[in-house]
């Protein structure tokens, strides 16, 4: 799915002074109109900045809906804002998500401004391997191509043969045309590519994603029985038995196209909490079930800090010289790969 830009919606009568009625349309299901006012000077600053700072804002799909449907320009998943980030005609990019996006963002804008708003904003899966670990493998598996998650560090990415998402891993390792692949680090998401992959071997990193390995098939089937003939949809980032209870596994951008697609009648989304209120904001026919997981990572971005960072142009994300060229060509390559 490629990113997405986000429409003004049409308001309906709201109070004499109630502010920017347009843009609170698009939040009135998750937001009361009570809490709206102290939201609006930021949102109505945040818009004024971007056009003072020739800015833009990437959201990903985690992002609170306060961020997803106000202020952010392009959302998407990691593939959709990557790709978009190569395009985006802005001399500074605010990203809205954790900061091994923004290190993306900025690999394949090295002339661009990249701000993130909270340089905490972290991902256990980059925490998860070093570049030394990389280097590693390749002395014990020698030849075998590395595909990399974008869920990494710049310093992992250069030390890759080429990076891949939840939403185009399958297409990248069959690009490889190889009999043998190591797929890092994230252990659940490459044992889910193996099964749609059997031709291939692919060799694993215990890397997880701290929000999508709490998730367990009992989780699923408490759902079922509470809710008989609700969908599941579960992100490839959950254990492989976890995915075997879903009706449907795929990238947060799958999961959207899915949805809007079939339009089931009750769903519940296995992934980050987030995702489900941002579909329910544009589909308000479909009851969004939940059990979720919350990332206190994604969840570090507020309105006030998106809004501090284009005040003050921080924080900066920058990447090691020494490392840009080859972290940059392990994402191009990523790119380059067209989905079979």
């Amino acid at each position: 799915m490629a990113a997405t830009s986000l429409p003004i919606g049409t308001s309906p009568a709201y109070p004499a002074g109630f502010p920017l009625p347009d843009i609170y349309d698009r939040v009135r299901r998750h937001i009361p109109a009570i809490e709206w006012p102290a939201l609006a000077d930021d949102v109505a600053a945040i818009l004024a900045l971007k056009k003072t700072r020739n800015a833009v804002i990437l959201a990903h799909n985690y992002q609170a809906p306060e961020i997803f449907h106000t202020v952010a320009d392009i959302v998407g998943d990691s593939l959709a804002l990557a790709r978009e980030a190569v395009t985006v005609d802005a001399d500074v990019i605010v990203l809205a998500g954790v900061h091994f996006m923004a290190e993306t963002a900025k690999l394949l804008n090295p002339g661009k401004t990249v701000l993130i708003p909270d340089m905490r904003a972290g991902c256990s899966l980059a925490d998860s391997i070093t570049a030394a670990d990389v280097r590693g493998l390749r002395e014990k598996y020698p030849g075998v191509p590395i595909v990399t998650y974008v869920n990494t560090s710049a310093a992992v990415k250069a030390e890759s043969d080429l990076c891949c998402t939840s939403g185009n891993a399958v297409d990248v390792v069959r690009s490889l045309n190889a009999p043998r692949v190591l797929m890092i680090p994230d252990e659940f998401l490459a044992q889910n590519v193996q099964a749609l992959v059997p031709e291939v071997e692919i060799l694993t990193w215990a890397g997880h994603c701290e929000v999508h390995e709490q998730f367990t098939p009992a989780d699923i089937r408490e759902v079922r029985e509470s809710y008989p003939g609700v969908t599941v949809i579960a992100h490839p980032e959950c254990p492989p038995d976890v995915v075997a209870e879903a009706d449907f596994s795929g990238s947060t951008a799958m999961m959207m196209n899915f949805v809007t697609e079939k339009r089931p009648r009750q769903v519940v989304l296995v992934t980050e909490c987030s995702m489900g209120d941002n579909i329910a904001a544009a589909n308000p026919d479909i009851e969004f079930i939940k059990p979720c997981n919350m990332c206190p990572h994604m969840k570090r971005m507020s309105l006030k800090n998106i809004r501090h960072a284009l005040e003050t142009l921080t924080h900066e994300v920058t990447v090691d010289p020494a490392l840009t060229d080859r972290a940059r060509l392990a994402v191009e390559r990523m790119l380059a790969v067209k989905p079979r």
